[in-house]
């Protein structure tokens, strides 16, 4: 029995020396959360600095492949141009266009005619065949076609939050219709179309400045987004000068007055073309803002500012187009 208490009293002896012995101090505790503290801020620090450039770097990159691809779209497009508008065939049509009643958020920078292919849109001939259980089968030859078709690129910049603060770029279209009657061209054609006269007097240029939408007639086509995150740095500053063209014509005007001139949202660089109407030429030059991706204000273009350029990637693509066509 006296062994079993000395060997109790031993064992809590030890207990308390190991639990006096095997602890932090409060002193040690705060120490080591000073070394910690030392340790891991400057690394956490460092880690957000990776991933905030890392941010950055991605809105760059995106914002030039955006403004690639649109020009690249617009590039196929300007391809099969017949007429291309220049700043006073714009003025001339501009109320026969959408969104007429918002200059200040809509400017219709690129508008031109083409030439809208069609495969297989006419019906060539058509073949009935007598089948063994008394039936008939009717099969159809079509052959491809075009129509005439109006194109107007926009430059946007309203307060629709669905988009960016920055500006965009809008594509509207209507077609002419098609078929072998009239009764089919009419149910195919696009609400607000209608064919350019060649009965009007002047030049070619006089002749298509003249053109109007279908009277009594409401379009039910949109202007539809191509590219978001465009340039919407008000120009015509000392920080943002005026673009000048060395060929072609400048579109849009940003000085003056009429139906030709950008003003107020839509008074950027962001989005303009070089026109030669004669030579169905148009060089298109686009700014994107990938300062606008990360950031919610303080996002303008300044030249003077080195840092930023960067992050306002420019492009611009140069697209002669098949030439004006007579119509039957």
């Amino acid at each position: 029995m006296k062994q079993l208490k000395w060997l109790l009293s031993h064992q809590l002896k030890y207990s308390k020396v190991k639990q006096k012995t095997g602890g932090f101090t409060l002193i040690e505790l705060l120490v080591g959360l000073l070394l910690a503290f030392l340790v891991i801020t400057p690394l956490l620090g460092f880690m957000i600095n990776i991933m905030d450039n890392d941010r950055k770097e991605q809105a760059k990159a995106t914002t030039e492949q955006d403004i690639k691809a649109a020009l690249d779209y617009i590039g196929r497009d300007l391809q099969q141009s017949v007429y291309i508008y220049n700043a006073k065939g714009i003025k001339e049509i501009r109320d026969e266009l959408p969104h007429y009643d918002k200059k200040d958020k809509y400017f219709p920078v690129l508008v031109f005619w083409k030439r809208q292919y069609i495969p297989q849109g006419l019906v060539a001939k058509t073949t009935t065949t007598d089948n063994p259980d008394g039936t008939k089968t009717t099969t159809s030859e079509k052959d491809d076609t075009f129509v005439y078709s109006l194109v107007a690129y926009y430059v946007i910049k309203d307060d629709n939050t669905t988009w960016s603060k920055a500006a965009r770029i809008g594509r509207f279209q209507i077609s002419n219709g098609y078929g072998l009657t009239d009764t089919e061209k009419n149910n195919t054609r696009d609400t607000g179309f209608q064919m350019f006269s060649l009965d009007n007097e002047g030049n070619l240029e006089a002749k298509m400045n003249k053109w109007t939408k279908k009277t009594d007639e409401t379009y039910e086509q949109q202007v539809l987004p191509l590219v978001d995150y465009i340039d919407q740095t008000t120009t015509g500053t000392t920080n943002n000068p005026t673009p000048t063209c060395a060929n072609g014509e400048l579109v849009p005007k940003f000085s003056g007055s009429g139906d030709d001139v950008a003003t107020d949202n839509v008074k950027t660089r962001g989005f303009y073309v070089c026109v030669d109407s004669a030579k169905t030429v148009a060089e298109v030059y686009l700014r994107g803002n990938a300062l606008a991706r990360i950031q919610s204000n303080n996002f303008d273009f300044d030249d003077n500012q080195d840092s930023i350029k960067s992050y306002f990637p420019q492009s611009s693509i140069r697209v002669q187009g098949i030439g004006y066509l007579f119509t039957k």
